[in-house]
């Protein structure tokens, strides 16, 4: 028996021992290959907090759209680094041809490092978690990683290893994954441990809000000849062919835009008066501004990065992105690298033998200015921590 055998037999009988019997099904990122079959529809916990309308926020609601861009992108820029600790505890890049390296520079075939990544952040914005699944080579190796949409994976507890294993649901197909098959991400949610926390879950009223203020606009000027809410008043009281003859010549008179500000002519003893509320008394423009400023909140993402550039300068702007990086994307990044290092490293070397940091050096909201910089080394030498030939050298400059 080969060693490819041999390990399949092994992942095979480890998860029939934890999730029960299971028949062989074929997919192209799945290495045991393997699918539930006598699996409770509502066992597992978690999706719950996983509602599949967070996605469609995401094409729906601008806003929405705009803040997870952002936070995607971000997230996607710097590259992750793997380092490699010794013996004495110095740590040092292991380099490209690093096999844990090399992963996580070309996840897959199909997907770039860039591309996992703007995928990982946009899961998480949505809802709260991300799931890579891993997929082992002929020697049993990590060779592939795999983003799974978080509405479909539902995370099975266990009382003595906390998590039993998780299963991926598609089409009404089950996918077993073992712990160690997982790269598991999560935001912290306070009402459920096993389910991460979105941020559109507390701005979700708010974009409500604004999607229905913005379709009663649309439906506002497309019938902008019919002219609102109107109450019809008559002396007589007309039968029913008289007031369904009535609509219709009204709609074939005003329905549509292209039938604007056409005078109205009532008969004698009719009478009409407006009901509804003006866009003014609304506060339209209003109620739109606040539901981008919710999402803004919620996201941790600064308004002009939501194209409200109204009051933006070249200096505000500026300070505004070194808030979103080192109040928003900083702490995602460090998340990120504990959940990478805690579930890959063990597959690539011994206990903290490997660990991965983001490469922050070429960022440039988080690099202090050049006018910065040199008021920093002057205070320095002047308070008499430096010397000049110390500032001189920390600048690539010769020694006087």
């Amino acid at each position: 028996m080969g060693i490819r055998e041999r390990i399949m037999g092994l992942l095979r009988r480890e998860v029939v021992s934890r999730l029960g019997p299971l028949v062989p099904v074929r997919r192209a990122n799945r290495a045991a290959r393997v699918v539930v079959d006598r699996i409770d529809s509502e066992l597992g916990v978690g999706h719950d907090w996983a509602n599949p309308r967070y996605g469609e926020y995401y094409a729906s609601s601008a806003a929405v759209h705009a803040a997870v861009r952002v936070r995607a992108e971000a997230v996607s820029r710097p590259p992750l680094m793997v380092l490699r600790r010794g013996r004495d505890g110095s740590t040092e890049p292991a380099g490209p041809g690093d096999p844990f390296q090399a992963l996580l520079d070309r996840p897959n075939p199909v997907w770039s490092r860039a591309e996992l990544w703007r995928a990982t952040e946009t899961y998480l914005a949505l809802w709260g978690s991300a799931f890579w699944g891993i997929e082992r080579d002929d020697s049993g190796r990590a060779a592939e990683l795999w983003p799974l949409r978080p509405d479909r994976v539902r995370v099975l507890p266990d009382r003595a290893r906390y998590v039993r294993g998780f299963v991926y649901e598609y089409l009404g197909e089950r996918v077993a994954y073992l712990p160690g098959e997982v790269v598991w991400f999560r935001q912290f949610n306070p009402l459920e441990e096993f389910g991460g926390f979105s941020s559109v879950a507390p701005a979700r009223l708010a974009v409500d809000m604004g999607s229905e203020a913005l379709r009663f606009n649309r439906a506002f000027f497309r019938n902008s000849a019919t002219p609102g809410s109107l109450a019809i008043t008559t002396e007589e009281t007309p039968t029913d062919d008289e007031v369904s003859e009535f609509y219709e010549r009204w709609s074939q008179r005003f329905q549509g835009a292209a039938k604007a500000h056409r005078p109205i002519l009532l008969s004698r003893g009719m009478d009409a008066k407006r009901l509804d509320i003006s866009h003014r008394d609304m506060e339209f423009i209003s109620s739109l501004k606040w539901s981008v400023e919710e999402v803004a909140r919620a996201f941790g993402v600064p308004r002009v990065f939501l194209a409200d550039l109204l009051d933006a300068t070249l200096a505000n702007v500026r300070s505004q992105e070194m808030f979103l990086w080192r109040n928003t994307i900083v702490p995602e990044l460090r998340l990120l690298e504990d959940a990478v290092t805690r579930s890959l490293g063990p597959l690539f070397g011994g206990p903290g033998e490997y660990e991965v940091r983001f490469d922050l050096s070429q960022i440039e909201a988080l690099q202090d200015s050049e006018n910065d910089r040199t008021d920093r080394l002057v205070k320095l030498i002047g308070a008499g921590v430096l010397t000049p030939n110390e500032a001189r050298a920390e600048r690539g400059l010769p020694a006087l």
